[in-house]
This record gives structure tokens, C-alpha cells and sequence, in this order.
């Protein structure tokens, strides 16, 4: 007699009194205890499936993770860097000299042939700075051997050799005169943030008669950098 019958009986005839309840209780513990007991092959493969979709879940693998978190950590540390930079940047005045119109002349045609260097120096930085030595070629050239103007308007026009360098001489630069100074020994040249400095160096020591063509440097020296441009070796007329 399986469970229904015995359910049926009890609450029909009630030989048991009110215990019809508990008959349905038993027979669904008795209908549990047949699955784990004779259905053993439907729980496992109820197991199977559950384990393939445990396994066919997407996930990031351990490397792929840690890919990430060292990319994020880069990014983040270079966006903090470049803020940092920024700030910096921003609240500190650099040095800054810009090197323009460089010639350096040999003249044969005087009675004591003679070199010549002229360049033009432009504060474009924050701050004023102290110019420790001019070379040219590598040679320092002395503070005595060089005549400079300090301006503050802008010059667009060319420099152009002049025979007789001395001491509040004038030169005249696109139609306009310009008194210049000559240098004294052991005395730096200073120049403030936004002018100008032209400066003309008197027979510099590296220049001679076959150096005509060949490419050399004018170097200024400041007390945190150093500024370098080149020029041809011109002949004058």
C-alpha cells in the first residue's frame, strides 16, 4: 500500500483518530528518503549542471586583475605628477634667455686684421639674471673686449659689423643710435626680465683669417644654465 492509500483510508475511515496529519507528514518524509536513497543519479546529475554553471560563469582572471590595478595605479600617479609639475610651474618664475641675430666677422681690409662677434640677448623669462661669461668657440672672451646697450624696446633690425668698438661709442641699429658701454674686469652683466642686451665682443681670440665659412658657437653663460647659438664666419667688405 503505498502512501496515498494509507492517507486515504486514515482520513475515510479515521482509524487513527486525528492523526491524518501526521500520516502526510511521514509520507512526505518517506518520499524524500526514496529520492535520496533509489535516486541517487538525478542528484548527481543535478550536481553536474550546477558545477558547469558555476564553471561557465565570466570572470577576470588573477593576471588580467592585477594588470588593471597596476594601470590604474600608473595613471594615477602620473596625473598626480604632472598636477605637481603644474603647480610648480606656475608658481615658480624660470630663467629664460632667447639668443637671436648671432654674427661673428673677420676684417682683413684694416691695417691690423681683426675679429668681431655681436649677438643679441632677450630676457624672456621671470626673473632678472646674472651673466657670468660669454665664449665664443670655447674661448671666454674678456669682460674688457665687450661693449653692450641694454634696451628695453624691441630691435627688428639685423646687426651689422662695426670697425670702431670703445667705450660709450654709438653704434646705430636699424636708423637708431645706441650708446655702449665696455665691460669692466670681474663684473658680471645683469639683465632684468623683458629687456634686451645687445652686446659686441672686440677681437675674440678664437677668430682667424681661415675661419672665414666655417660654422662656430656664441655661448652665454648664466649662474643655472647655459645658452648656445651658432653663426657663419662672415668676411667684411
Amino acid at each position: 500500500m503505498n502512501c496515498l492509500n494509507m492517507i486515504k483510508l486514515s482520513c475515510e475511515s479515521r482509524p487513527f483518530g486525528d492523526n491524518c496529519s501526521t500520516l502526510v507528514q511521514l509520507c512526505v518524509a518517506l518520499f524524500y528518503a526514496q529520492t535520496i536513497i533509489f535516486e541517487k543519479k538525478l542528484i548527481l546529475l543535478h550536481g553536474e549542471k550546477k558545477m558547469k554553471l558555476l564553471k561557465n560563469k565570466k570572470a577576470l582572471s588573477t593576471v588580467v586583475t592585477t594588470l588593471i590595478i597596476l594601470v590604474v595605479s600608473v595613471l594615477l600617479a602620473t596625473v598626480v605628477t604632472f598636477y605637481a609639475i603644474n603647480v610648480t610651474t606656475t608658481r615658480v618664475q624660470e630663467e629664460s634667455l632667447h639668443l637671436t641675430k648671432p654674427h661673428v666677422w673677420y676684417s682683413s681690409s684694416n691695417a691690423t686684421p681683426t675679429g668681431e662677434a655681436a649677438i643679441m640677448i632677450i630676457n624672456t623669462g621671470g626673473r632678472d639674471v646674472v651673466m657670468d661669461k660669454i665664449t665664443v668657440r670655447g674661448q671666454e672672451c674678456d669682460w674688457t673686449k665687450v661693449y653692450y646697450n641694454v634696451t628695453k624696446g624691441a630691435i627688428s633690425a639685423d646687426l651689422s659689423f662695426n670697425s670702431t668698438l670703445k667705450d660709450n661709442g654709438k653704434i646705430n641699429i636699424g636708423g637708431s643710435p645706441y650708446i655702449f658701454k665696455r665691460g669692466v674686469v670681474n663684473q658680471d652683466l645683469t639683465l632684468k626680465s623683458g629687456y634686451t642686451l645687445i652686446v659686441y665682443i672686440d677681437d675674440p681670440d678664437s677668430i682667424a683669417l681661415n675661419d672665414i665659412g666655417v660654422t662656430c658657437g656664441i655661448t652665454v653663460f648664466t649662474a643655472n644654465a647655459q645658452y648656445y647659438k651658432e653663426s657663419n664666419v662672415e668676411a667684411t667688405s
